[in-house]
């Protein structure tokens, strides 16, 4: 039987807002929604790693939205990079700049990328 995709969910409080992640990863993508204050789609970007004997950087694109494209493909590649596997990254900002959230965004990433390497494998 093979493996199911992980779910991680995180959230943060900052300045009165809430800001939250949600994280799924499969065993060839992952993808993470970026939110204030509920989870919703935002601005949605892919990234793609580049092969490990390849020179060169992560390639993304937008795919949805265009409030937040910065941030998105940021992410997305960031994952990408970090993971080595397609990375679908949607970020959702209501009240407050893309630029005031990518920090505290980027924590959240970062998060649910070390919850994720720390838990153990599933014996089957």
């Amino acid at each position: 039987m093979s493996e199911r995709a992980n779910v991680i969910k995180e959230e943060i409080e900052h300045q009165d807002n809430r800001f939250l992640a949600v994280y799924v990863e499969a065993k060839n993508s992952i993808m993470i929604m970026l939110s204030e204050k509920e989870d919703k789609l935002g601005t949605l970007a892919v990234a793609i790693p580049k092969p490990r004997d390849v020179l060169g950087s992560v390639s993304s694109s937008v795919l949805l939205g265009d409030k937040n494209v910065i941030s998105a493909r940021m992410f997305a590649e960031y994952t990408a990079a970090k993971k080595g596997k397609i990375a679908l990254v949607s970020v959702y900002l209501q009240h407050i700049s893309e630029s005031q959230a990518q920090e505290i965004f980027m924590y959240l990433i970062d998060k649910v990328l070390k919850t994720d390497s720390n838990k153990e494998p599933i014996a089957t």
